[in-house]
């Protein structure tokens, strides 16, 4: 068994999940208080992931919930977990906010196919899309002699950028580009040895776009933390209903928990939770932290995201304060 580590930086990733009976208004209200409390908290950053099309997640237009969320945040880091995205939105966030916002750079739209298409942002294709990052990191920096595309307001504010990622590829480009990886393991869990090793394998800390000067791991975790086991894996069956509901084609707004996840689900859909939410702590706050101790000692990671779904948000805000609590995080003063 790996030793436990040492006690890494806490971020979270946020989609802005709806639950049944919720409005879309209300769904972005409570994320705006999730960002507050975990700002309070003393986590290190608060990213929200884009997906566009989706009844289950309101996280579709990231730079503008994420003016909203630093009017109501002081410490935080900000960022989305987002495709490509046009450099004067962060430039303009961070001439308005200073050096609090990320900018988490993919491949996937985080949409079905159909969407992807009529979004159009890139190719898609390695080589095109490091040169476009590399592009991007050129609009963020400083002033260019000559240069004739410029991003106003936006130049100059060196916005930091993540190479995100589920498989290799994104691990290739990071590399390359000597780049900050965020790997996705909280939703595709399968390829993270690899693609770590190919990130740490090949990584250019020479690289003329490099931001950082060694290979820096962050990787995702579901989570759910409650006082006691048994109410931890049943309010963890909401995410379970939610992953079924995605893999299946089925999406909606989060169910309330069940008593019985056998009962509430076909047996041949059982497994679509399991694959999709195989890197997981769910239990008490001592369970949970030891879990996260053992991942982040195994993959080597420099800093955990969390993300966490639970039908009734004051739940969910409580799960990251107890999770706050046991991981020694220190509270804003």
């Amino acid at each position: 068994m790996p030793t436990p580590s040492r006690r890494v930086p806490l971020s979270v990733l946020d989609l802005a999940p709806r639950s049944q009976g919720m409005t879309p208004r209300e769904a972005l209200q409570e994320s705006t208080k999730l960002a507050q409390e975990v700002d309070r908290l003393g986590y290190h950053r608060y990213w929200m992931a884009e997906h566009h099309g989706s009844e289950t997640f309101m996280s579709s237009a990231t730079s503008l919930l994420l003016g909203h969320v630093a009017q109501h945040t002081s410490r935080i880091r900000l960022g989305s977990d987002s495709p490509l995205m046009v450099a004067e939105y962060y430039g303009t966030l961070a001439t308005l906010y200073g050096d609090r916002f990320d900018l988490g750079l993919g491949r996937a739209p985080g949409t079905d196919p159909m969407t992807a298409a009529a979004l159009a942002r890139s190719s898609g294709q390695l080589q095109d899309f490091a040169s476009e990052v590399a592009a991007l990191r050129d609009f963020l920096g400083m002033p260019r002699a000559g240069a004739r595309v410029r991003a106003l307001p936006g130049e100059g504010t060196q916005v930091p950028l993540w190479m995100l990622g589920s498989s290799t590829g994104g691990a290739q480009v990071a590399a390359a580009l000597g780049l900050p990886f965020s790997f996705a393991s909280h939703f595709a869990p399968d390829q993270i040895r690899e693609a770590l090793l190919v990130y740490r394998d090949r990584f250019r800390a020479d690289a003329e776009t490099a931001q950082v000067d060694r290979p820096t791991v962050m990787a995702g975790v579901n989570v759910l933390v409650a006082p006691t086991q048994e109410e931890a894996d049943h309010l963890f069956t909401t995410a379970q209903l939610m992953a079924i509901r995605i893999r299946s084609g089925q999406p909606a707004p989060l169910d309330p928990p069940v008593a019985s996840l056998e009962d509430a689900v076909p047996a041949q859909l059982l497994g679509l939770a399991a694959a999709h939410q195989a890197v997981r702590a769910v239990g008490t706050p001592e369970l949970v932290t030891e879990l996260l101790e053992e991942f982040v000692a195994e993959h080597e990671l420099d800093e955990l995201i969390i993300t966490t779904y639970a039908y009734d948000p004051e739940l969910r805000r409580r799960s990251f304060r107890l999770l706050a609590e046991a991981w020694g995080l220190a509270p804003a003063g």
